[in-house]
C-alpha cells in the first residue's frame, strides 16, 4: 500500500514541483493550502499577498493537472496567536522577530504535523530547500544545506525536531531552482513563470510599523534619539519603527553617520551609535533546539550565522545548560539583533540554533 504523503502547496512553482515529484515517486498524494489570514486582517484589500485566494486557485489548478486531491485547511487562528502575535510583541519589546522561523516552527511543522497524523498521512511535504538524512551512526536525522546554495532555506528550518524530521520530505532539496522552473514549464504548470514571494506575507507593503498600528490599534509615543552617552539628538517616531543596524529613515540632520545600536524601552529612547560601535563578538541564544547530536558536551569549534542572508562565521559554541547556549566568534560580528536566530553549521549540517537574547 502506498504511503500517504500530504503536501503544503502555497500556490508558487516550489510547492508545485515538489507535488508532482512526490506524485509522480508513487506516494498516494494530496495537496493543501493553509489559509492563514484575511487580506481585511492584514489592511489589504486586494489579492497580492500569498495564500490568497489567486494562490487558492493557482495550487488547485496545478493539484488537478497532476491528478491529486486539493484541500484548503483553515489556520487563521493559529497563526494569529503563533506568528502575527510573537512578531507585534518582539517589536514591542525591543526585539527583532523572524516571523518565517516562527511560521516553520508553529504551523507548519507543529499544527500541520498533528493534522496530518490525525487524518492518517505519513508525511507531511514541502518545497523547501533543504536536504533530510538519516545518520546511522548516530541514529539521528540530519538537517543539511541545499545543493542550490543561492536557495538554501536551512537557516529558517533548524527548529524542526527529529520526529518532525522523521516525517517531513523536501524533494527540491538536491535540485536548483532553474531546474524547478523547467519542470513546471515541461508540464504546462500555471505557475511556471510566477515570482517568488519575497515580503513578510502578512506585511505586503513592508511596512511592518504601519502594520503593527493597524493591527493594535496602538499609537506609539514619540521619544528621543540619545547617542550613548545620553545626549539628545532629536526625536523618533514611536520606537517599533526603528531595528538594530538601521542607519536609513532616522530623519536626522547629523555631522556624520550614525547607527541604531539598541532601544531603551522604560525610557522610550533609540540609542545611535557610530558604525564601528556596532560588532561584537559573541552571543547567548534560548530555546534552543540541536538536530545532529542530543547536546553540546563541550564547545566546539563551528560556522554560525545570525541572519538569513549572511555568509557563515568561524565561531566556538558551548552550551550552558540545558535551553541555552554561548556563541563567541573569531571575528566581530555587525548588529546582532535580540530576537534574530543563530544558526550552527558543521560543513553542510545544520547542528541546531536558537534565538539570540
Amino acid at each position: 500500500m502506498a504511503k500517504k504523503a500530504l503536501i503544503a502547496m502555497s500556490g508558487g512553482v516550489d510547492s508545485s514541483v515538489a507535488a508532482y515529484i512526490i506524485k509522480n515517486s508513487g506516494y498516494d498524494a494530496t495537496g493543501i493550502t493553509l489559509k492563514l489570514f484575511e487580506n481585511e486582517d492584514i489592511g489589504e484589500k486586494r489579492e497580492k499577498t500569498c495564500c490568497s485566494l489567486d494562490d487558492i486557485d493557482d495550487a488547485r489548478s496545478v493539484c488537478r493537472k497532476i491528478g491529486i486531491p486539493y484541500y484548503v485547511y483553515n489556520f487563521k487562528d493559529s497563526f494569529k496567536e503563533n506568528v502575527i502575535r510573537r512578531f507585534i510583541d518582539a517589536y514591542e519589546n525591543g526585539s527583532t522577530p523572524n516571523p518565517c522561523i516562527d511560521c516553520n516552527r508553529y504551523i507548519k511543522f507543529e499544527k500541520l504535523m498533528r493534522r496530518a497524523e490525525e487524518l492518517e498521512f505519513d508525511f507531511v511535504v514541502t518545497g523547501h530547500y533543504a536536504i533530510i538524512e538519516h545518520n546511522d551512526g548516530t541514529g539521528r536525522y540530519i538537517l543539511k544545506k541545499s545543493s542550490d546554495p543561492s536557495k538554501d532555506q536551512s537557516y529558517v528550518l533548524y527548529s524542526l525536531t527529529q520526529k518532525q524530521l522523521a516525517k517531513t520530505i523536501f524533494p527540491l532539496g538536491g535540485m536548483t531552482k532553474k531546474r524547478v522552473r523547467e519542470i513546471a514549464q515541461e508540464l504546462g504548470l500555471i505557475n511556471a513563470r510566477k515570482h517568488d514571494s519575497q515580503d513578510i506575507c502578512f506585511v505586503p507593503d513592508g511596512d511592518y510599523a504601519k502594520f503593527i498600528e493597524q493591527y493594535t490599534g496602538k499609537v506609539y509615543p514619540h521619544g528621543n534619539f540619545v547617542d550613548e552617552n545620553g545626549n539628545i539628538l532629536g526625536e523618533h517616531k514611536g520606537i517599533i519603527k526603528y531595528t538594530v543596524g538601521q542607519r536609513k529613515g532616522l530623519g536626522l540632520a547629523l555631522p556624520r553617520p550614525m547607527y541604531v545600536k539598541e532601544k531603551d524601552l522604560a525610557g522610550n529612547k533609540v540609542i545611535l551609535c557610530d558604525n564601528s560601535r556596532l560588532f561584537s563578538k559573541e552571543l547567548y541564544a534560548k530555546d534552543i533546539n540541536l538536530i545532529s547530536c542530543e547536546k553540546i558536551d563541550k564547545p566546539i569549534k563551528i560556522k554560525a550565522k545570525v541572519r538569513y542572508n549572511q555568509p557563515e562565521q568561524n565561531a566556538t559554541v558551548e552550551q550552558t545548560d540545558e535551553n541555552t547556549i554561548h556563541v563567541v566568534f573569531d571575528e566581530p560580528q555587525r548588529a546582532i539583533s535580540k530576537g534574530q536566530a543563530v544558526v550552527l553549521y558543521d560543513g553542510d549540517v545544520v547542528v541546531g540554533g536558537g534565538t539570540i537574547i
